[in-house]
């Protein structure tokens, strides 16, 4: 259900990955949106073009396959930088919260 609320990234140039996968993990367009123009990227390229796309990608994939995940996506913000032109909304910073919870999550287990 579409609640209204926009999400927004900031640091998006600073994504790290485990393993190999900076230098193996590919990704795929087709620039043209024809046959025959698949332009094939690592992820060592992306960040350094376009380090948004990297998170969009990501984030894209884990929602729901339709208009409501078409719709929800929308509501998605990312920047490379600590500066967006999203201030005047009054942003909420949420890091500790996830933090807390994923920790007392963790500690719960144990």
């Amino acid at each position: 259900m579409d609640m209204g609320g926009y999400v927004i990234i900031i640091n998006a140039d600073k994504v790290t990955v485990t393993g190999n996968k900076f230098n193996d993990k590919l990704y795929r367009s087709h620039p043209t949106s024809k046959p025959g123009t698949l332009k094939v990227e690592t992820f060592r390229q992306v960040n350094e073009r376009i380090p948004e796309r990297i998170l969009e990608k990501a984030i894209k994939g884990m929602l729901p396959k339709g208009r409501l995940g078409h719709r929800l996506f929308t509501h998605l913000k990312v920047f490379k930088g600590t500066k967006h032109p999203h201030g005047a909304q009054q942003a909420v910073d949420i890091t500790s919260r996830i933090n807390q919870k994923f920790n007392g999550a963790a500690a719960a287990t144990q």
